[in-house]
């Protein structure tokens, strides 16, 4: 059971970090870079469990209020988490050979988080069991996917536009823990059993819009022929 369990928990993140490799289809990532983001976006999960803990929002006080469930989710979940896979991308991959063109900030990105939602999936699945496990793997995976779409976009656009390298890099950083904190904050409120069911859809409407940002780089990638 616990084998199954860790199946679950895992399959999901390298499902996507399989159709991202596939989606790069003008110049395929080597496994090496591939394997150090995915191990990076394992490492930063530490510092920001660290971070959560000892700001005492985990475990989350009962009967939690409205508003400390906002501050929460975007204060410290969304900020945390967000700025330490920007990080570690930035660290671990950004100045790197192999990062040579804009849409492999998409790619490198979004494995780096897969490697973060994985961990983060083994210590759910390890406390809460089999069934949170399943709707995580539709919910809040699918969700760093969209975060780290975003943040991968302007990563890109940063790497090849030095002189605004920062300006795109904050910006980044910025949109994917606004988007964070909102998809936290509606799951996690404890209001109205809808809201949380809007933070869930709405995964799957910010994906509808991160298409373009992935056909923006893709078609203008300078390995294409």
């Amino acid at each position: 059971m616990v084998f199954l369990l860790n199946i679950v928990a895992v399959l999901p993140g390298l499902v996507i970090c399989y159709l991202i490799f596939r989606i790069d289809r003008y110049e395929r990532e080597p496994v090496r870079a591939m394997l150090l983001a995915f191990i990076l976006g394992v490492c930063a999960t530490v510092p920001s469990v660290l971070v959560q803990h000892y700001s005492g929002i985990t475990p989350a006080p009962q009967h939690s209020g409205l508003l400390f469930t906002v501050g929460a989710s975007f204060g410290v979940v969304a900020f945390s988490e967000e700025i330490f896979k920007c990080l570690a991308f930035y660290l671990g991959i950004f100045r790197r050979s192999f990062f040579n063109e804009p849409l492999d900030g998409i790619v490198y990105a979004v494995i780096l988080s897969m490697g973060f939602a994985t961990i983060e999936n083994i210590l759910y699945a390890a406390a809460y069991g089999i069934n949170t496990t399943i709707l995580r793997a539709f919910t809040a995976v699918p969700a760093h996917l969209v975060f780290a779409i975003v943040q991968g976009y302007y990563l890109g656009r940063a790497k090849f536009t030095p002189e605004k390298k920062w300006q795109l890099t904050v910006r980044g950083l910025g949109i994917s823990v606004v988007l964070h904190g909102s998809y936290d904050a509606l799951v996690m409120q404890q209001l109205s059993g809808g809201l949380s069911m809007l933070g869930a859809f709405s995964v799957y409407i910010c994906l509808y819009y991160c298409e373009p940002l992935i056909r923006e780089h893709l078609e203008n990638s300078p390995f294409r022929t």
